[in-house]
């Protein structure tokens, strides 16, 4: 079982070296939020998780009241602009709000913004969210995504698991003193869900030599 963190512009300047000391194995830092927001210590986090040897993973706070394909691109453009992706880089939708919108609705940002990552990056992205936001719909059309759960009252690497999922492969299990999180798998097994250089890209490259 891996041991992983996770930030935003909450937790100012992460000392990545001394999480890494104390068997932090994968994080993600917050990149951007709706259509406008960047999260500032981004690209520090982003450099700092990957000088560490953590696993990285970027994640966007998602707003469904606006466009998805849009708030997609602009998530991957702060990724690219603090480095861009290496091989089993991970990148997340953190679904937690309506935004007041039915529950039909949020589903449907949520599954055009991961089609728009996908398409873009290569990468199926991992979904946060909660117990009762799923249970109400909000997910629904996303199994085949992998489940990062927020459950904190459930213990370590045993939380339920809502419909449309039937497994979990991220637990949430604490916000104190900050997100820490859990994976029940090698480093290799976490690595295989993230970025691959795409063959043709490579013969591209290789046709430029």
């Amino acid at each position: 079982m891996l041991h992983g963190i996770d930030v935003s512009n909450w937790q100012g300047a992460v000392d990545w070296d001394d999480h890494a000391d104390n068997g932090v194995a994968f994080a993600f830092a917050k990149a951007t939020e709706g259509g406008t927001f960047t999260d500032r210590w981004f690209e520090r986090n982003w450099t700092g998780m990957r000088e560490s040897w953590i696993v990285c993973g970027a994640y966007h706070f998602a707003r469904p009241s606006g466009d998805p394909e849009e708030q997609a691109r602009r998530f991957l453009r702060t990724v690219g602009r603090a480095g861009g992706l290496r091989h089993g880089d991970l990148l997340a939708l953190d679904l937690e709000t309506s935004d007041r919108l039915p529950a039909r609705k949020v589903a449907r940002f949520a599954r055009r913004w991961c089609q728009a990552v996908t398409a873009h990056a290569g990468i199926r992205p991992v979904i946060y969210t909660f117990l009762s936001f799923a249970r109400d719909g909000n997910c629904a059309g996303l199994e085949d995504h992998p489940l990062w759960i927020a459950a904190p009252d459930h213990p370590t690497g045993r939380p339920d698991v809502p419909v449309p999922w039937r497994r979990w492969t991220i637990h949430q299990y604490s916000h104190k003193p900050l997100d820490r999180n859990v994976f029940q798998g090698t480093r290799a097994e976490l690595v295989s869900l993230g970025y691959r250089r795409r063959p043709h890209a490579e013969k591209r490259r290789a046709g430029h030599r």
